[in-house]
């Protein structure tokens, strides 16, 4: 099923594929396997009607749909012969039942046949059953493993905080997202699953010296701590892709002087232990931004959903070229030499943060008592940082926002406007002024193909 579901995944066209990110957010890979299993159903019931009517038709669609899936999994990155299993047992248990089902309603249903069927049926169900057990106890290694790693200080830590950071006003996002807050957009249907021990960086390509890297090699380098916030590109005008953390790692740009890059290279391309790419661009990662491979996230070692036991963080470009989970290769290549998961579907090579606001409260639709009310949200423009935002009142002028402290261009600053509420409907409107002095555009866009763009807007009704 798994396999099946990343093969649709990979093949979704792109405008259904946001379409889904939008609308069920978080959410999507759960409503894609329900859509699975619904459809599985059905096929199912097609068969054994066409079993009866003209057998084998349903036998031969069960066989056919058994190849297909272990084919699917065969296919996928660091598969073995051992992933085809499941699928291919499967199909043989599905054919047994359904060729036994369709039997009991004819007149010489063999009784004896039929104990024997379920029987078969009955230990290869437990064979599969025993299978995975064997991967459930592999998922539960990875925990542990996890449980059982404390990270190392930081020999430059993060900068602590001001206390003015975070205006913590009611709805108001807070300005450190919590790791079981931070969203999670990715490609992995089901989460990748790999220990310390198993983990390794590859650094090749376009170097004079090829390096591979143990997470124990590279505990005994310093680490740095930094705060910054990442954003998904498929984040809608006003959502809530976006999330800060504090992220302990090394610079990327240490690892790759260690493997001296060759002068004509402009890309790196890294790649998940899942097969998942990302193409960044060489300068974002060797400039003086604190790009990082990262091992911790809010004082913890990372969750395994968000790339456990490392993972890239590169302040001001967009998750789907630089936010690689459970990365296990950096390629140091050119964009005119390779391409990328989600440049290869449409998306553009580079993928620098827009400007963007957004309002959290009040939410829209909401029904409020006239008098002060305190209109609030986040702004972001990483790697530039936020000097301004705006608030307009229905078609009124722009008013400024009184703006939380600024911690650094490569986190976003909560904003909040004191308003008179009067009575009736109005609409609110947000924009933000980056810290080169770029107002935030009000040209509405889609995310395809580098970043939503246009000023949030809520209605709400004053009582």
């Amino acid at each position: 099923m798994t396999a099946i579901g990343s093969v649709v995944v990979d093949h979704t066209p792109t405008g259904l594929r946001e379409w889904a990110i939008q609308t069920f957010g978080t959410h999507d890979k759960a409503v894609l396997f329900a859509i699975m299993i619904a459809g599985a159903v059905l096929v199912a019931v097609g068969a054994g009607i066409a079993e009866r009517r003209d057998r084998p038709a349903g036998s031969i669609v069960f066989g056919v749909l058994g190849l297909a899936a272990a084919f699917a999994a065969f296919t996928r990155p660091s598969a073995t012969l051992i992933w085809t299993i499941p699928s291919l047992v499967g199909a043989v248990l599905g054919i047994l039942l359904l060729r036994t089902l369709t039997r009991t309603v004819e007149p010489e249903f063999d009784r004896r046949r039929f104990l024997t069927i379920a029987g078969l049926t009955t230990v290869a169900a437990a064979g599969v059953g025993a299978f995975g057990r064997l991967v459930g106890a592999s998922e539960r290694k990875v925990s542990e493993d996890r449980t059982a790693f404390t990270l190392p200080a930081p020999a430059e830590p993060a900068t602590p905080p001001p206390p003015d950071v975070d205006l913590r006003g009611p709805g108001l996002t807070p300005w450190e997202t919590s790791n079981g807050s931070f969203y999670r957009i990715d490609t992995a249907l089901t989460v990748p699953r790999l220990a310390r021990a198993d983990w390794s960086l590859r650094i090749f390509g376009m170097v004079d010296k090829e390096l591979t890297l143990t997470l124990d090699d590279l505990l005994k380098r310093p680490l740095i701590e930094r705060y910054v916030t990442l954003t998904c590109v498929s984040n809608p005008v006003g959502g809530n892709l976006a999330g800060n953390a504090k992220w302990l790692g090394w610079r990327i740009k240490d690892l790759l002087a260690e493997a001296v890059v060759q002068p004509n290279a402009d890309m790196v391309l890294s790649t998940s232990v899942d097969g998942f790419t990302a193409g960044t661009p060489l300068e974002a990662l060797t400039d003086p931004r604190d790009s990082m491979l990262v091992i911790g996230m809010n004082g913890q070692p990372l969750p395994i959903e968000h790339g456990y036991p490392a993972r890239l963080v590169v302040p001001g470009l967009y998750g789907y070229v630089s936010a690689t989970k459970w990365v296990t290769s950096l390629e140091v290549t050119r964009f005119d030499k390779a391409t990328a998961y989600w440049t290869d579907r449409g998306w553009s090579e580079r993928g620098p943060i827009k400007t963007a606001t957004r309002i959290d409260v009040p939410q829209s639709n909401n029904r409020i008592s006239a008098g002060p009310v305190t209109i609030a949200g986040v702004a972001w423009a990483q790697h530039r940082g936020i000097k301004a935002v705006e608030v307009q009142i229905d078609s009124g002028p722009w008013q400024p926002a009184r703006l939380a402290a600024d911690y650094s261009s490569d986190t976003w600053r909560q904003w909040a406007f004191d308003w008179e509420a009067s009575k009736g409907p109005h609409v609110i409107r947000a924009r933000a002024t980056d810290g080169t002095g770029m107002v935030q555009t009000s040209d509405e866009a889609d995310p395809m193909p580098d970043g939503a763009t246009g000023w949030p807007e809520i209605s709400v009704r004053i009582d």
